[in-house]
């Protein structure tokens, strides 16, 4: 992992930096010898991670700033009390079934919230903006696996659709700014697991509306059955295809994006990279796993295919792996130990 000298050091505002992937990324960023600045209005979150990130990095000087992006004048001030050098943007709804009960939520915040960040950066000048993007941009792909030039789709649902909006107002900020502002687009697969340590993991409000907590909330005895959205997709077992990359894994990625950026070998203002592990696994298969490695039972059931789903997408991951340096190195087996150590310690066992 790269270490940034500490005459060189560089300093990175978090937006969602208290959230499932903010934490992690927070980490390996100070880890790496970045400054960081954590902002977040806990919307789907508590201080739960934050406080887990201060034991993992021994650090307790890390600065919180709660706000909500989506207020300009919150944001320009948090740009103008802190010498950001790059902005990593989570500070986003996620779930693909609420966006599509929802959609004028998702819009309302997503692209607010993004614009917000554009803004602020282009008028502090010299930052640099990674974006959190999606797989969801390709929709349903035409073949598999994905490259970064595999045609986007139109999106499945509202938060796909936030996405490849987002995508496409950064590209054009960009190329307005006349090099003044650069940008890298992290296209992730479907982030699991936990922190190796157990101090963080995914915590969400409520029910969660992502695969993995459910499992670990259903072995824990949190929820009472797993349902599984379609049994009769076009594939072996009849459950969606994903590309499930730990959450580790796809923190690093962002401190090798990152530092591709403030030390200048970008080879375009505006990039993309597909973050992923090129490993599909069905989600009962990720499921029987989850069982066989932890030793538990998860009740589960089929239940009607969910809207906004796509049959089966994974990465090829080449260009990121060769262009960056980075690579996903942990397996399904220790991804899913991880998951359950952490809801073991949420739950005090």
């Amino acid at each position: 992992m790269t270490v940034i000298p500490v005459k060189m050091k560089k300093t990175v505002l978090v937006s969602g930096g208290v959230g499932f992937i903010g934490s992690h990324v927070t980490v390996e960023l100070i880890e790496a010898g970045y400054d960081v600045v954590v902002a977040d209005n806990f919307s789907n979150c508590d201080r739960t991670c934050y406080e887990g990130v201060k034991k993992i990095t021994g650090r307790e000087d890390i600065p919180l700033v709660e706000m909500d992006f989506c207020d300009l004048a919150a944001v320009r001030k948090i740009f103008a009390d802190y010498p950001i050098d790059a902005v990593i943007h989570f500070a986003a709804f996620k779930a693909v079934g609420e966006s599509v009960a929802k959609p004028l939520m998702y819009y309302r915040n997503n692209l607010t919230s993004f614009l917000n960040v554009l803004e602020a950066a282009q008028e502090k000048g010299g930052v640099n903006v990674l974006f959190s993007s999606s797989a969801t941009v390709y929709g349903e792909p035409d073949a598999v696996p994905v490259t970064e030039n595999t045609p986007r789709k139109p999106a499945t649902s509202p938060y796909g659709n936030t996405k490849t909006m987002c995508e496409d107002i950064l590209r054009d900020t960009v190329k307005a700014s006349g090099g003044a502002l650069k940008g890298i687009l992290l296209r992730y697969f479907n982030p699991i697991g936990a922190h190796p340590s157990a101090l963080i993991g995914e915590l969400p409000r409520g029910v969660p509306n992502n695969l993995v907590p459910y499992i670990t909330q259903t072995a824990v005895g949190k929820r009472e059955c797993l349902s599984i959205f379609g049994n009769d997709y076009p594939t072996e077992d009849g459950t969606c295809l994903r590309d499930y990359i730990d959450i580790v894994d796809l923190a690093k990625a962002h401190v090798f994006a990152v530092t591709r950026m403030v030390e200048g070998k970008m080879k375009q203002d505006c990039e993309v990279f597909n973050i992923g592990t090129g490993r599909p696994v069905s989600v009962l298969e990720l499921v029987n796993a989850f069982e066989k490695v932890n030793g538990v039972k998860v009740p589960h059931k089929f239940a009607p295919r969910r809207a906004g789903d796509v049959t089966a997408i994974w990465a090829d991951p080449t260009l990121a792996n060769e262009e960056m340096g980075w690579k996903a190195t942990r397996s399904v087996e220790e991804t899913l130990a991880a998951a359950w150590a952490w809801e073991k310690h949420l739950a005090g066992k």
